[in-house]
């Protein structure tokens, strides 16, 4: 009999934690005077995730994996030490997991504040009503995968890559519409969300080189969450892109602190193993101008990761997370993104030979302000030459 209710008393739990952390999110959005960096918010609501103490037990894994040349197979016998699942009570305790990452999203933030004028009015309640629903079902999916997968680090991490790309492909696929229909036209967005996606599948190539995708049934939830996802994510796109980069940038902020936990937890196991081939060749070899892409808060060639062991490898997946919320966060503010290269782009741009070549990018913001706003070549032509000429 226990057995036979024991899946009712789960989701009763589920829920009552649903509506805990909904009712946090409006009250910490909606405090009048109390001045919360954005982070500081969601860093607490996705590490009050139930974390036990955890016993260890000895798992013997072979790992097979192909690079590049598909006739040479590159096999390693990984000994890890995986650990075992206490089950976590209702109640939740926190886990600071505040690192570098949380001293550069403020000073991003604050940038992004200082330039733009600050919402108002109703516009102030639209966006904290977005932040509270992207934070009830990031938190809600985080206390899913909390329970099917704590025991079970590279399937977790596998389904988190598989979801991770998503959001970018629904950015583009969305981004490609418009431009069909005339409403908008600008290369940074379609360059940096293509390289994040390109990053993440990095991310997955090295999952599913450790055997996160050995089980049937690992891989059945993440492709059928990421496509329920998808139409999720474009649907929120087109309504709202502000709403869709918020989202993108809590479950950015999520696979951060996942790493750093585990990186913290098994850094020294991780030190002892070798890296996967996949993860060398990506960050070591090669053209490298997809990899700098995708940050656009550092120059060009400013960050080269090593590679010695697996422990490198975890750090560097870590790293790109926090580079890709920092880009998330950019986005949320129209006109502020711009591709790390763009700065070459524009010195080109300022010849008089390449003045001409050069089109007026079309904006906007949503499907109905792109209705509303659409308008010829020539339009733009002139509302840009009108600006220049205001210029001193």
């Amino acid at each position: 009999m226990e057995q036979r209710y024991r899946p009712l008393n789960q989701i009763g739990i589920a829920i009552f934690g649903l509506i805990q952390s909904l009712k946090f999110a409006v009250r910490k959005e909606t405090r009048k005077g109390e001045k919360i960096s954005e982070l500081a918010m969601a860093s607490h609501i996705f590490n009050t995730a139930s974390v036990p103490k955890l016993t260890i037990s000895s798992v013997d894994r072979r790992v097979a994996f192909t690079g590049k040349n598909s006739l040479s197979t590159f096999r390693i016998r990984i000994s890890s030490r995986l650990p075992s699942l206490e089950r976590p009570h209702l109640q939740r305790k926190p886990i600071a997991v505040r690192s570098a990452l949380a001293g550069d999203m403020e000073e991003t933030e604050q940038q992004s504040e200082g330039s733009v004028k600050p919402p108002a009015g109703w516009e102030k309640w639209v966006i904290q009503a977005e932040r509270a629903f992207n934070v009830l079902l990031t938190d809600s999916v985080i206390f899913l995968l909390d329970g099917l997968y704590a025991d079970r680090h590279y399937a977790r991490f596998y389904v988190l890559e598989t979801i991770a790309r998503v959001p970018y492909f629904a950015f583009v696929s969305v981004l490609h519409m418009y431009e069909s229909f005339g409403w908008w036209r600008r290369a940074d967005y379609l360059k940096i969300h293509f390289a994040e996606s390109w990053n993440e599948l990095h991310h997955l190539l090295v999952m599913e080189a450790l055997g996160g995708d050995e089980k049937w049934v690992d891989r059945f939830l993440a492709q059928h969450i990421a496509v329920g996802y998808y139409f999720l994510t474009a649907l929120m796109y087109t309504i709202s892109p502000r709403m869709a980069y918020n989202f993108s940038e809590c479950v950015e902020r999520h696979a951060y602190s996942t790493y750093d936990k585990f990186i913290k937890q098994h850094g020294e196991e991780l030190k002892k193993l070798p890296a996967p081939e996949v993860a060398v060749k990506y960050y070591t070899e090669g053209d490298l101008y997809m990899f700098d892409e995708f940050q656009t808060n550092r120059a060009p060639n400013s960050r080269r990761p090593k590679v010695d062991n697996l422990y490198d490898v975890f750090v560097n997946i870590r790293e790109d997370e926090g580079e890709h919320c920092k880009t998330m966060v950019a986005c949320q503010t129209p006109g502020r993104l711009s591709s790390p290269h763009a700065a070459d782009l524009q010195a080109k741009a300022d010849t008089d030979d390449a003045k001409d070549n050069f089109l007026p990018p079309a904006e906007c913001v949503g499907i109905l302000d792109c209705v509303v706003t659409s308008s010829s070549f020539a339009s733009r032509v002139q509302r840009l030459s009108a600006k220049e000429s205001v210029k001193p």
